[in-house]
C-alpha cells in the first residue's frame, strides 16, 4: 500500500533551504580584481583569514544579509507572498543581524543559532564598473547545515521548498537535501532546486543528476550552469535533454531572456529592459522568487516568467542583491490586472 500523503494547511508559498550569507559589498576596478588574483564574474570559496585581507583591502562597503536562497524568499515576501526560510548562522553580530532582517521582512525563520563551531558566514562582493559581480565567499556556519536543522513543520506548510545549489557540497547537506525532499513529498509539496553556479555543477555533477531522479519538480538554471551539467557547449543541445529530466525548468539567459521548458512545451520570455546594469549580483536569486510568486498564485507560465523578469531587472539596477523598491507596486504597475487577476 503506498504510503499516505497528509497535507497540513498552508502557511507559506515557499520554504527556502540554503547558506545564510551575510552579503558585504564594494565597487572595485578591474586593476584590483587582477592584483587580488579575484575570477571576474564567478564564486570562489575562501577561509576566514583572506576574507579579513580582503576586507581590509576593499572600499567602502555596504552590508546585507544574502544568501541564494534567503534573496528568493525576501523578493517573494516583497511580492506580498509568505516565505520562510532555513539556514544556519552563529549566535554573533552577524547572525543576529541575519535573523533580525528574515524577522523584519516577516519571514518565518526556525533555526536555532549555533553556539560553537565556525562564526556566520560572509560573502565579500567585488562590483566592478560593468555590473559583474565577484563573489569570495566564507561559508563559516552554513557548512555545518545538516537533517538536524531540516524542520518538517515549515517543509509541510509550504508549497514548495526551494533547494540552493551552493549549499550542495559537504554530505551532511546533501543527506539533509535528500530528507528536505521526501518530506516536501510526503506532504504532497512540490520540490524546486538552484544549480547557482558552473562551480557548483563542476563539482557536483553526477549528484545534481541523482538528486534530479530523486524526485526534482522544478529547476532552475542559467546556459551556462545547464551547459555544464550535460557537459554540452550548445543549449539547443541540452534543451531535449534538461526537459526530460525535470517537469518544468526554466533557464536564464541574461539580457537574452529565458526558456520555460514544462513538457514538450517551450515558453520564451524576453528580459525587462534595463537603464543600467549596476550590479548583477542576486540576478537569478530575483529571477526565482518572481517566477515562484507567480507559480504559487495560479499565474500561467509565461506570466510567471515576465513577474521573474521584472524582478530581476529591478535588482540589477543597484547595488545589491534584494529589492529596494516595493516589488509588488512594482509588478502592478507593468502587468496591471494581469498580475492581482491571478492571484
Amino acid at each position: 500500500m503506498p504510503e499516505l500523503k497528509y497535507a497540513p494547511p498552508l502557511k507559506y508559498d515557499v520554504v527556502g533551504i540554503g547558506n545564510a550569507i551575510v552579503d558585504i559589498l564594494a565597487q572595485a576596478e578591474d586593476d584590483f580584481l587582477r592584483r587580488e588574483d579575484i575570477h571576474k564574474g564567478s564564486m570562489t570559496l575562501i577561509d576566514a583569514a583572506r576574507a579579513a585581507d580582503l576586507f581590509d583591502k576593499m572600499g567602502p562597503t555596504t552590508t546585507v544579509s544574502g544568501g541564494s536562497a534567503a534573496n528568493t524568499v525576501a523578493g517573494i515576501a516583497g511580492l506580498g507572498g509568505t516565505a520562510a526560510y532555513i539556514g544556519r548562522v552563529h549566535d554573533d553580530q552577524l547572525g543576529k543581524g541575519f535573523a533580525h532582517d528574515m524577522k523584519a521582512l516577516k519571514i518565518h525563520y526556525p533555526t536555532k543559532a549555533a553556539t560553537t563551531g565556525a562564526p556566520t558566514a560572509c560573502c565579500i562582493i567585488m562590483v566592478t564598473p560593468d555590473g559583474q559581480r565577484s563573489m569570495n565567499t566564507f561559508l563559516g556556519a552554513s557548512t555545518d547545515f545538516s537533517v538536524g536543522d531540516v524542520d518538517e513543520d515549515t517543509i509541510a506548510s509550504s508549497q514548495i521548498t526551494y533547494l540552493e545549489g551552493y549549499l550542495f557540497d559537504k554530505p551532511p547537506a546533501q543527506e539533509a537535501f535528500y530528507l528536505a525532499v521526501k518530506l516536501a513529498h510526503k506532504h504532497g509539496r512540490k520540490v524546486a532546486l538552484s544549480l547557482s553556479d558552473g562551480f557548483c555543477v563542476d563539482r557536483h555533477r553526477a549528484e545534481f543528476h541523482a538528486l534530479l531522479k530523486q524526485g526534482v519538480d522544478i529547476l532552475f538554471a542559467n546556459e551556462v550552469e545547464a551547459m555544464a551539467l550535460y557537459e554540452k557547449n550548445n543549449l539547443e543541445e541540452v534543451l531535449p535533454l534538461i526537459a526530460d529530466a525535470c517537469p518544468l525548468t526554466i533557464i536564464t539567459r541574461g539580457e537574452k531572456g529565458a526558456y520555460i521548458l514544462n513538457g514538450e512545451r517551450t515558453f520564451t520570455v524576453h528580459a525587462e529592459p534595463v537603464a543600467k546594469v549596476v550590479d548583477t549580483t542576486g540576478a537569478g536569486d530575483g529571477y526565482a522568487a518572481g517566477f515562484l510568486y507567480g507559480l504559487t498564485h495560479n499565474h500561467a507560465l509565461p506570466d510567471c516568467g515576465r513577474i521573474a523578469s521584472i524582478c530581476a531587472a529591478e535588482v540589477i539596477s543597484h547595488l545589491g542583491p534584494r529589492p529596494q523598491t516595493n516589488l509588488q507596486k512594482l509588478v502592478e504597475s507593468k502587468m496591471g490586472g494581469a498580475f492581482s487577476k491571478a492571484s
